[in-house]
């Protein structure tokens, strides 16, 4: 009996043993697991920021990580690709017939737009009117629409250049509208032609962006040949712009110069700055330009200075400053007159270009004078494209002379 007691007692003490070993394994993890964490808390006790911000900033720059591992991963993929269509955009020209290369280069129906000089401009509505029994032909300029965006902001700054040709004897110009691809002009303009010139006339409306300190840039054109309206009735129609013809508008070049007047001293003073892409008028390719300014008061020529001569140059350079005296009543009836000539010591100077500014002037020429009457005592620069001799003499129609009896300015 008592050896069959002593097998049970003999076996009991391995069956406590294993509770015993698994109490030691789970009491030698905890002291561990509690230092890491006492440790990562007291590490975020010294962090002078509250734990929720603790835990966003880690949270922001593991998903930062996150994000930048996505990217390279997608860089390396496109990288691949690439690579693999190169190797399959490789063709075997060998066998390919001359007569149908043109189907290598033909673009995608998707593509084809891209680059394409039949882009839209954009449209114009305007109106014709003549006038038989006085001879007048009315050009209207109302509205334009859907215009391209010239400037880098997505806007541009447009207006309208008015002519007839082949005899371009006036040149109208509209206000410059800013920041618009819809600009309303609404504005008209006359021209003096027979009835048997009209038939052989064809009116050009031009539409610029108006730049500054650079070159107005035309962003499409309407010709209208007038031998073709019917003018028993006024022309008014939209019609879609088209791309400038390049082989009649000659050019003369651009000049820059500077405007300030001073009402309290009655000082008008011109800054001739430089000049660019002069016409060539010497055998050699050259020219020798000077340019002169002149005022005109009352349309009769009043006083005159010119610059330096510039020798075999198109792009002279001047700097040269003139003042002029004129009280604020002559001011609003003076005419600026600035023309570039050709220098000759043989032979009689010849004319380059010319434009007039004023009250009388027009476009551009009429923005500058109002920007200079607006500003007093601060200088205003601008560039403009010269216009034939012919033209500017046709429009300003200045007198010889200044009369003497009670006009005399000084």
């Amino acid at each position: 009996m008592s050896s069959f007691h002593s097998t049970p007692n003999s076996s009991h003490p391995f069956t406590t043993a294993l509770p015993v070993t698994n109490s030691t394994s789970n009491s030698t993890l905890n002291p561990v697991a509690a230092a890491a964490a006492n440790l990562v808390n007291d590490l975020l006790n010294k962090i002078p920021l509250p734990r929720w911000a603790i835990y966003a900033i880690f949270v922001a720059g593991a998903l930062l990580i996150l994000i930048c591992c996505i990217c390279i991963c997608a860089k390396c993929c496109c990288k691949g690709k690439k690579k693999k269509q190169k190797k399959n955009e490789k063709i075997d020209l060998k066998g390919v017939n001359g007569k149908t290369t043109t189907a290598l280069v033909q673009p995608d129906v998707s593509d084809v737009g891209y680059g394409s000089t039949k882009r839209p401009r954009g449209k114009l509505l305007y109106s014709l009117d003549y006038n038989a029994a006085e001879s007048v032909l009315t050009v209207g300029i109302k509205q334009a629409d859907s215009l391209r965006a010239m400037d880098l902001g997505g806007s541009s700054d447009p207006y309208v250049k008015v002519y007839t040709c082949p005899d371009k004897s006036k040149t109208f110009e509209t206000k410059v509208f800013r920041n618009t691809l819809s600009p309303t002009f609404n504005e008209r303009f006359s021209f003096q032609i027979s009835k048997s010139s009209l038939l052989k006339s064809t009116a050009v409306m031009q539409i610029f962006d108006f730049n500054r300190f650079t070159k107005h840039e035309i962003m499409g054109e309407i010709r209208v040949d007038l031998c073709s309206v019917d003018w028993n009735r006024v022309i008014e129609e939209w019609q879609d712009l088209a791309e400038p013809a390049k082989f009649e508008e000659e050019n003369l070049g651009e000049i820059c110069f500077s405007l300030r007047y001073v009402p309290t001293t009655s000082k008008l003073t011109v800054v001739v700055l430089e000049a660019k892409d002069l016409k060539s008028m010497d055998t050699g390719g050259s020219s020798d330009p000077y340019v002169k300014v002149q005022l005109a008061l009352d349309k009769r020529k009043w006083k005159k200075r010119k610059t330096s001569i510039k020798k075999k140059t198109l792009n002279p350079y001047y700097n040269e400053s003139f003042t002029f005296d004129v009280s604020f009543d002559q001011i609003q009836r003076v005419n600026l007159v600035i023309s570039v000539w050709d220098h000759d010591t043989v032979s009689r100077n010849d004319p380059i270009g010319k434009l007039f500014l004023g009250g009388d002037a027009s476009g551009n020429q009429l923005r500058h004078w109002a920007d200079m009457l607006a500003n007093p005592r601060r200088p205003v620069a601008q560039w403009h494209s010269l216009l034939s001799a012919q033209q500017v003499n046709a429009t300003l129609s200045l007198k010889r002379k200044l009369p003497l009896h009670n006009k005399l300015p000084f």
